[in-house]
């Protein structure tokens, strides 16, 4: 059903954008309600308008808390028209016609980000505002409703090209853009007082961007997020979902180190690592662990990258670069690459989301992120040989690593460089014979080496086979039934062991 738009209901928080809808709607002589602060902008763009007050017969009371919420104006907007119980009660109580409601809610999230006081923030949970859209939206039979700023321009283009006729088709879209808003803005509310408790699931996002394809070419994908927030990308190709899995564990991993450090990672592991004094020893170390996986892979550092290191590593394809600086000279190696994407991370903190989330058949698993990180003071020597200094520093090296690695998991670390791991095996052992295989494949000498498993050995033969290929020193969860078993295997070949209380499963 067509319908004429009369009579318009604006009131927004932002102003900018509003003007040329004015003009609009003024041409279309379609007459304007509103309150307050809209209505003075109204007005002093040459302009008619009747305020809300004038129309309810109630002044606006507690503060501006209420200035809307009152029969007439809401007997406006959602009395049907074809209903003649409703015609015959609109006109009783001279209730007006509304036809449009214009509304930009009070920004609720901007004011929490902007570490406001509780005071400030409450304030900014708009009352009237959701009130008219939901009502308004509710009625999308007989009103057009535009509940963002951000759908201006559809509006326009709409009373330009139709001279403010609508159908109900385009009055039940601008419906659904806004009860994609309402729910937004609740959703914001809701996270707002419920902190990190999590008691409920409730995920909004507005924009969802199209991705070339999914995980393999004949699967749709779209990414809802903010990419920009977290990183600057200065060259390259679009990215795709592979792209965004890989970044995703890439940032997680060298989050979790502080001395410089470089990885290469395949597929969400890292099939290179190393900490070196520079990016460019760094880098070496770390393609010298898999020359043959790096490529194609995804680069990432926390260190600016120079034009040494650009030039080392611009030796090899790879699809993505990530650091926190670039030098000119290395962007200009970098550059060469037409496709080569590079990455600025401004930020890990938006990054790094305190909760993770998992469809799993018709639900979803929400789960803490696993920010645990062991120390020094936090390693329990279980064996009656102690690791080195040096060994100690490579068992923590090679623990962050195979908690970023997926299991069952096996790392094999010396001299703070990744020689080798077995990942996704479903067998410890096998996990284990993966990396020693991968090791001996790139001429590592695995004497002095040591060792980390992301879960507690449930026999002595990965202790074993490990002492056998010249490793020295493991690291683990324990807490198995037989972990006197393991602990008394390297006891017999004297190999030191420590255990953390801490498992690090990633599926």
């Amino acid at each position: 059903m067509s319908q004429k738009i009369q009579t318009a209901l604006i009131s927004v928080y932002h102003k900018d954008g509003l003007e040329e809808i004015l003009q609009e709607l003024n041409n279309l002589r379609v007459k304007f309600i509103s309150t307050g602060g809209t209505r003075e902008f109204i007005e002093s763009q040459g302009y008619e308008c009747e305020a809300v007050e004038e129309v309810s017969g109630y002044p606006s009371i507690l503060g501006g808390r209420v200035k809307t919420l009152h029969p007439k104006i809401f007997g406006g907007i959602l009395y049907r028209r074809e209903n003649e119980a409703d015609k015959k009660q609109v006109k009783a109580y001279d209730i007006p016609s509304i036809d449009l409601v214009i509304v930009d809610l009070y920004p609720f999230e901007q004011t929490v980000a902007a570490g406001s006081s509780e005071e400030e923030i409450i304030e900014k949970i708009d009352i009237g505002g959701i009130s008219l859209i939901r009502g308004a939206a509710k009625n999308y039979q007989n009103v057009l409703i535009v509940a963002s700023r951000d759908q201006y321009k559809p509006l326009y283009k709409l009373l330009k090209e139709k001279q403010g006729e609508t159908d109900e088709q385009e009055r039940r879209w601008f419906a659904k853009e806004a009860f994609k808003v309402s729910s937004g803005y609740d959703t914001a509310i809701f996270h707002y007082f419920d902190g990190d408790s999590a008691t409920a699931l409730r995920v909004a996002h507005d924009q969802g961007k199209q991705l070339r394809y999914g995980e393999n070419p004949h699967q749709k994908c779209l990414f809802y997020g903010d990419f920009g927030q977290i990183f600057e990308q200065l060259h390259g190709k679009e990215i795709s979902y592979n792209n965004l899995l890989d970044i995703d564990a890439a940032i997680s991993l060298i989050a979790d180190f502080d001395e410089t450090a470089l990885a290469i990672l395949k597929h969400n592991n890292a099939c290179g690592m190393a900490c070196r004094p520079t990016v460019k020893e760094a880098w070496e170390a770390a393609l010298a662990a898999d020359p043959v996986s790096a490529f194609g892979g995804i680069v990432v550092t926390n260190r600016r990258v120079d034009r040494a290191a650009a030039e080392a590593i611009h030796s090899i394809f790879f699809e993505v670069i990530i650091a926190p600086a670039y030098d000119k000279e290395a962007l200009d190696i970098l550059f060469q690459k037409k496709n080569r994407i590079i990455l600025v991370l401004k930020s890990t903190e938006h990054a790094l989301q305190p909760l993770q989330y998992r469809s799993v058949l018709n639900g979803m698993l929400v789960q803490d992120r696993n920010v645990s990180v062991q120390n020094v003071d936090e390693l329990h020597v279980v064996t009656e040989k102690a690791p080195t200094a040096t060994e100690t520093e490579d068992l923590l090296f090679a623990n962050i690593l195979v908690k970023h690695t997926k299991s069952n998991a096996i790392v094999l670390a010396k001299n703070k460089q990744l020689i080798a791991s077995g990942t996704g095996q479903t067998s410890r052992v096998d996990a284990l014979k993966q990396a020693i295989e991968k090791a001996g494949q790139f001429q590592f000498d695995l004497r002095g080496a040591v060792m980390a498993s992301d879960a507690f050995f449930p026999f002595p033969d990965s202790v074993e086979i490990a002492h056998k290929a010249g490793i020295t020193a493991v690291i683990q969860p324990g807490g198995s039934i037989r972990d006197a078993e393991s602990v008394a295997s390297c006891n017999l070949n004297g190999v030191a062991m420590v255990t953390t209380g801490v498992r690090h499963f990633k599926h």
